[in-house]
């Protein structure tokens, strides 16, 4: 049977050549996914993409010892037998889905890689019986091991304090850029365009149950509305933002969050208390806004109150003097 056709096989079940061509053929899948991470992350992030380099460098290097192993014991032809071809084999993430994961997310890979690898080599190192090729991967285990070293050491020479710096103002540029500038959006729109049907309804009908269906309905129609429209909008390809279904969700989660803050107390059926709390959530939600807006987005604290303290301010007034009207 081919393996990778029908049911894989178990690892238990490899001859001593196919422990080494799996061996080889997981090296080389190794090396790829460094540099693509390299690539990934040249452009932002110089000195971990050397980082990068440099492992995949050394997977390369394993790679030639065993393939050397292999041709002095098997010859030169090696069987095809990849990771997926084996039951319970640790599996690497496809390289397309690397595309849109931080830096923190890469190393915790990188350095899952690493373990994993440790793993297989002590495991075919108990499965064969020559002493050669045992040494071999005795000692490409204990490299594994060591590589969270060697690239602590990498690490140390290519991440100076100008690059580090560097480093961490990008990390939180892409933050900003992809969760908070999207989710600040989201939250102004439910927070302020919610505030006429809302508390229109209110004053209208003066029925608390009535005014929770319209500010629920408002709420979750404008965060799936506003999250579709910031993932559709931009693919970030261009403008460097980030992951679009990030920004989608974090878009249309705070959009419904800000609708809901002020129409949750119209749960509570006595219409005064409930309006009163709404106003005080509604104070809440744009001074948080306010905080937001000058926290990370730098904007002067008393420019961006004067915008959304007058903003909300005007949207309520037409809400509520429809309502009475």
């Amino acid at each position: 049977m081919i393996p990778g056709f029908g049911q894989r096989r178990r690892f238990n079940d490899l001859t001593e050549q196919e422990i080494l061509a799996l061996a080889i053929s997981s090296e080389e899948d190794d090396a790829r996914i460094y540099r693509s991470y390299a690539e990934k992350l040249r452009a932002d992030f110089p000195a971990s993409a050397q980082i990068f380099d440099v492992m995949a460098t050394e997977e390369d290097t394993h790679r030639k010892r065993l393939i050397d192993a292999h041709e002095a014991r098997f010859g030169s032809v090696i069987p095809l037998i990849r990771r997926e071809h084996v039951a319970g084999f640790y599996a690497r993430r496809p390289i397309w889905l690397i595309e849109n994961l931080s830096i923190d997310r890469i190393r915790a890979e990188a350095a899952a890689m690493e373990r994993d690898a440790e793993r297989f080599y002590l495991a075919a190192a108990a499965r064969t019986s020559d002493a050669g090729t045992r040494k071999l991967l005795g000692d490409l285990a204990a490299a594994e091991a060591s590589h969270g070293y060697h690239a602590a050491a990498a690490e140390a020479q290519a991440m100076t304090e100008d690059a580090t710096t560097q480093e961490a103002d990008v990390a939180h540029r892409q933050f900003v850029l992809t969760w908070v500038q999207p989710g600040l959006a989201g939250l102004m729109d439910g927070s302020v365009s919610t505030l006429a049907p809302i508390f229109a309804t209110a004053f209208a009908t003066q029925n608390t149950h009535t005014t929770f269906l319209v500010g629920l309905a408002a709420s979750i129609g404008a965060g799936i509305s506003m999250g579709f429209t910031e993932a559709a909008s931009d693919d970030g390809q261009i403008s460097g933002r980030g992951s679009p279904f990030k920004r989608g969700i974090a878009t249309g989660v705070m959009t419904t969050v800000g609708g809901l803050g002020h129409a949750m107390p119209y749960l509570i059926p006595h219409f005064w208390t409930a309006t009163l709390i709404a106003f005080a959530v509604v104070f809440i939600e744009l001074w948080a806004i306010v905080w937001i807006q000058n926290r990370y987005m730098q904007t002067p604290f008393l420019r961006a109150a004067f915008q959304v303290v007058l903003g909300g301010a005007l949207v309520f007034a037409a809400g509520a003097l429809i309502g009475a009207g």
